[in-house]
């Protein structure tokens, strides 16, 4: 059996390792209640963080023309191509899904800016390999609704 490390019944070596303890003098021990006392100040007066004010108009959440319940979450409703009211986001997905005929291994997703695609995942386990074969272009990036302005008030404008 061989050690080679520090460790081991080296009694004569453990004495190298160890750290001697020194007493704190009067004068170090001063010093060090001033630091302490300086970092304790300063974490008091730091200023408090206040709530932003909410605007003063109630937000009412509108009801999907789609389906009829309420829209809860409204920042994720998508605008309804005809009437350009505020839908949920799972009715659109759903309405695409029975207009589109799906293949083995095909499924729509939203893409981003508005945007829902027919992907194709060529190894489903695996999704990071896919291909887009078509593109729904829902909401246009340019077109600002109106029924989102008074939503945004209430989201962080930093």
């Amino acid at each position: 059996m061989s050690s080679g490390g520090k460790g081991g019944n080296h009694k004569k070596n453990r004495q190298k390792f160890t750290k001697k303890h020194t007493p704190i003098s009067n004068g170090e021990k001063f010093f060090a209640e001033q630091k302490f006392e300086k970092n304790r100040q300063s974490m008091y007066e730091r200023p408090q963080w206040t709530a932003p004010e909410q605007p003063e108009n109630p937000v009412t959440t509108p009801d999907c023309p789609w389906c009829g319940k309420q829209i809860t979450d409204i920042a994720s409703a998508m605008s309804d191509k005809e009437s350009g009211r505020p839908v949920h986001f799972d009715c659109v997905l759903a309405r695409l899904n029975e207009m589109e005929n799906l293949e083995t291994n095909d499924s729509i997703c939203y893409i981003g800016g508005g945007r829902f695609g027919v992907v194709h995942y060529n190894n489903p386990p695996d999704m990071r390999d896919f291909t887009i074969k078509r593109i729904y272009e829902w909401e246009s990036k340019d077109s600002n609704t109106e029924w989102r302005r008074p939503f945004s008030e209430y989201f962080s404008i930093t």
